[in-house]
């Protein structure tokens, strides 16, 4: 990755407006062609949101973008709708004992909703404030209870495979037990055992930078410090841990840039949120920093020069493109898919890193990658075509992609957030956090 460093989040205020302003008509057109009946819209194919049956897990980010919209521009009819589509549609998922995605369902609506009203972004009604602050707390329990032991004491929140399996991704989905146990609330088990939510948090966050995260330290002979598994695999009966797995990745063995991206992002936030707290261990701590680190220098050392990743750093067609590190990425290739949603969340990752170690490194890599999100041939600006983010992957092995020009619900969503998070830095507004 080919770092810029004269890059500001001022300089890049046109393009964010340009984004919000993309943002709105994307939002209107899925808006007018959705219908419940077609379940969570997923993926664009041919520019048209469709549906892709295996868990409802974007519906929160569906939701969640008009608040976000109304957030960057206090564009009204925005929060209305997704406050009053959350109310609608979203209590399945408070409830929803069958996955991992609390934190993306969840924070995506009540979440923000609540913020906004901590924020005093919008009037504080106290019942409604009661009602954003019941869900949130019942989706951190039920995220918590999902939980398997593993022979060193710890433990993790197993994903929809089944109490053996551990994903990458959840350490992002955490934030829901932070903002649940900020909430004042626990998991009450057998015999009215209270369980922390935050020692649940902590727990998994060891377990993922422990189990997920390579460090170079001759692990396996595939040990390059700052890869990640999606996948750790644990015995069920005991809780030992057997070997790293790969779902949407190309192997074991290889990076997973999403996934990859999911660790970067987790680590940063949570250690935002772990700053703010009384009495957090030091050892903790820099466990969090070690991984939020490695996983972040991993990223500039194996992404285009853009920034924009490909969709897995060991996916076998990338040798038919030469030095790929060393150019642009190439969303068009015949190869191998550039991944856009990979980016859209490994740049807030970096730039909450740089941020909260106070190192440009970090902060100068993630407006790069903004700087080439944000623009050609990334944004999205047919009035045609619903989604805002191009050139998105979701599952490569199991052929869920429509080929290049495609849109994600999760890229667009994250793209929208990251967008957020720039315009508040740009414009001197409170940093974004997710909790308040």
């Amino acid at each position: 990755m080919r770092i810029s460093t004269d890059l500001t989040p001022a300089a890049l205020h046109g393009k964010l407006h340009r984004l919000f302003e993309l943002s709105a008509a994307k939002i209107h057109s899925l808006d007018q062609t959705w219908t419940p009946e077609q379940g969570s819209p997923v993926c664009t194919v041919e520019g048209r949101y469709s549906s892709r049956g295996w868990t409802e897990w974007t519906q929160g980010f569906q939701f969640g973008a008009p608040i976000l919209q109304f957030d960057a521009t206090g564009e009204r009819a925005f929060l209305e709708a997704g406050r009053a589509r959350t109310v609608l549609y979203m209590a399945p998922h408070v409830s929803h004992t069958g996955v991992h995605d609390h934190g993306f369902n969840n924070l995506s609506t009540y979440g923000n909703l609540l913020r906004l009203m901590a924020e005093g972004r919008i009037e504080d009604n106290p019942w409604e404030r009661r009602f954003y602050e019941l869900a949130l707390k019942i989706s951190g329990a039920i995220q918590a209870a999902r939980w398997s032991p593993t022979a060193d004491g710890g433990g993790y929140i197993y994903s929809f495979n089944g109490p053996h399996s551990l994903f990458v991704d959840t350490i992002r989905s955490l934030r829901i037990l932070a903002v649940a146990h900020r909430l004042g609330h626990a998991l009450m088990g057998e015999n009215d055992r209270r369980i922390s939510l935050l020692d649940r948090l902590m727990d998994h966050a060891r377990s993922t930078a422990r189990y997920s995260v390579f460090y170079g330290e001759g692990r396996d002979v595939y040990d390059v410090r700052g890869r990640v598994a999606h996948e750790a695999i644990f015995n069920p009966n005991d809780g030992s841990f057997r070997c790293p797995n790969s779902q949407q990745g190309y192997s074991p063995f290889t990076t997973w840039t999403r996934g990859l991206a999911w660790a970067m992002c987790g680590f940063a936030e949570q250690l935002e949120f772990f700053s703010i707290l009384d009495g957090a261990p030091a050892e903790f701590v820099e466990m969090m920093e070690k991984a939020a680190r490695a996983t972040c220098d991993f990223y500039i050392d194996n992404t285009a020069a853009d920034g924009i990743p490909y969709w897995d750093t060991g996916a076998p067609g990338l040798v038919e493109l030469g030095d790929w590190r060393a150019r642009p990425a190439d969303p068009f290739n015949p190869h191998e898919p550039a991944d856009s949603s990979a980016a859209a969340i490994a740049a807030q990752g970096l730039l909450r890193l740089g941020r909260y170690l106070g190192l440009s490194r970090y902060t100068d890599a993630g407006l790069t990658v903004c700087s080439a999100l944000f623009d050609d041939p990334y944004l999205s600006a047919s009035p045609s075509h619903q989604g805002l983010i191009l050139h998105s992957v979701y599952h490569r092995p199991n052929g869920w992609d429509g080929g290049p020009g495609e849109s994600s619900m999760w890229g667009d969503y994250h793209a929208r957030e990251l967008g957020l998070y720039l315009l508040r830095l740009a414009e001197e507004k409170p940093y974004l956090k997710f909790w308040a």
